[in-house]
């Protein structure tokens, strides 16, 4: 028996002959501290630079109040990135907290203002439940400043468990989010 590839598998590790699915993954991305729509671009572009992440879309960028935090915490920028990618739940999770990192993020004070904050929304139908791993994210569907901007590129997306972005974000209340005319640049 000849061993065939699937074509609906990419080869990401052609040394090991590991193979692993390309799913749709979307990332939620906000900034409360410093040149906001910098940083938010900052994130695009270091996420989407690896041959393991491609681009699919942006969204555009939105301004919200601060859900849960400090009285005295100034507005987010917030949009969603939607890629493509082989890359485990896990490992999109590191990248998120290692590009927050880089660009000056600190967790001194408990949903406090940052300078950048990634989370993984959902990694194509996979499912974690760790301890410091929740995928879909846990309290995505409540979040109108990450479903609406979601919806925007990318409404037919079926979260595990949840349903189509489309729908969640027609549930939640948008008072306080407002889509602004600013927008970030799209990876080449």
């Amino acid at each position: 028996m000849t061993n065939v590839p699937n074509p609906n598998v990419v080869d990401a590790d052609t040394l090991t002959g590991d193979l692993r699915p390309l799913r749709r993954t979307a990332f939620a991305l906000g900034s409360n501290l410093g040149d906001r729509l910098e940083f938010l671009q900052a994130a695009v572009d270091t996420l989407t630079d690896s041959s393991e992440i491609v681009a699919v879309a942006v969204s555009p960028v939105y301004e919200s109040e601060p859900v849960d935090a400090p009285s005295d915490s100034p507005k987010f920028l917030n949009a969603v990135l939607v890629v493509d990618t082989t890359l485990s739940p896990r490992s999109l999770m590191e990248r998120a907290q290692s590009t927050e990192s880089a660009y000056g993020r600190t967790r001194d004070v408990p949903n406090g203002p940052r300078t950048l904050d990634i989370d993984v929304l959902a990694v194509g139908d996979v499912t974690a439940d760790d301890e410091d791993l929740r995928v879909p994210h846990p309290r995505l569907a409540e979040r109108a400043f990450v479903l609406i901007p979601w919806a925007d590129v990318d409404p037919e997306f079926r979260i595990p468990g949840l349903g189509r972005v489309l729908d969640l974000s027609s549930a939640v209340d948008a008072t306080g989010v407002r889509r602004l005319e600013e927008s970030l640049e799209f990876p080449a």
